[in-house]
């Protein structure tokens, strides 16, 4: 159930304010650590029953036994499109909410069982496949979680004529492109969704700068050494950095909204609603991401009727 948002909730919000959710079902994925731990922990104390969507169930068996409230775990491996289709066609009933949560980060140059760039193909392309896999059952909204990292460093942007980035590989530069790729992909299904006339609304948030695991597996050893000094001293904890998707997963807010800290820099702060880069923003990228994420993992937008949808054109990329 969406709590309805206010200006004045916006500074002071927190976990408190997540309202009842009880009779909601919700799949929250890499949800063994970090931000999905703290998902999972705070929407499963509210009422809702979550679904641990893990790589490894049996870490995921582990982290379930510290929540207080109703949890299974399922197995999900987002660098493998197999699995995602395994996870989605295993799903019956409604499913209200997906959290978009797993995500590597500045790793060294590797590939998915599929032949994609790693951080490309799990933080957006599994995602993606995902949720138009699981777009039939849901019934109120799904939520990305990008990155400040999105506007930089550098000029972030889809490497449309080489996406796997073969010979030109950074692993900042690929992080950026797929939390860039999380917002447009926010944009796009958005406005398919409005489309179809579906109340389905999708949504992004970001954490600021939240102390979790993902930074100590950085491909480079100095960056390791200024991350754990900034966890230490800068970042929030990981209750704190999951705040924003909790408040975009259960507040009244419109689709295609991007939800951060409200502190210096988006660093770190109350839940808010932030602005986005220009890249972030463009439907025409956003449209031609699409057709390429088609491409690549041979999911569609379930066919939902709407003249719109139908007339939208396929670009060609490559890998």
């Amino acid at each position: 159930m969406a709590t309805k948002h206010s200006a004045d909730q916006n500074s002071k919000w927190n976990a408190g304010g997540i309202g009842d959710q009880r009779g909601r079902t919700v799949v929250v994925t890499g949800a063994n650590s970090g931000l999905g731990i703290a998902t999972v922990d705070a929407l499963a104390r509210a009422g809702a029953h979550v679904v641990l969507a893990v790589r490894d169930p049996e870490r995921g068996e582990a982290a379930a036994r510290t929540v207080n409230g109703s949890v299974e775990v399922r197995r999900l491996d987002l660098a493998d499109l197999a699995s995602v289709r395994e996870f989605a066609a295993s799903w019956r009933g409604a499913l209200d909410l997906l959290i978009n949560n797993a995500g590597v980060m500045n790793i060294p140059e590797a590939t998915t069982k599929d032949g994609f760039e790693m951080q490309f193909g799990t933080n957006h392309l599994g995602h993606f496949a995902l949720t138009n896999l699981l777009l039939p059952h849901l019934t109120d909204r799904v939520v990305t979680v990008s990155s400040g990292a999105h506007k930089g460093p550098g000029t972030p942007r889809i490497h449309f004529e080489n996406l796997n980035l073969t010979g030109e590989y950074s692993p900042v530069a690929a992080y950026s492109q797929s939390k860039l790729a999380n917002l447009l992909f926010t944009l796009e299904l958005q406005s398919r969704l409005a489309a179809a006339g579906s109340s389905v609304r999708a949504l992004a948030a970001h954490p600021g700068w939240a102390a979790t695991g993902l930074q100590g597996r950085d491909a480079s050893v100095l960056r390791r050494r200024l991350m754990a000094v900034g966890n230490r001293f800068i970042a929030q904890d990981n209750k704190a950095g999951a705040l924003p998707t909790l408040y975009a997963a259960t507040q009244d807010l419109p689709g295609a909204s991007y939800v951060g800290p409200d502190g210096l820099g988006e660093m770190r702060g109350a839940p808010t609603l932030v602005g986005r880069s220009a890249a972030a923003s463009d439907p025409v990228s956003a449209v031609r991401l699409w057709a390429a994420s088609e491409e690549l993992t041979g999911v569609t937008f379930p066919r939902l009727e709407s003249e719109q949808i139908q007339g939208r054109t396929p670009q060609t990329v490559s890998v």
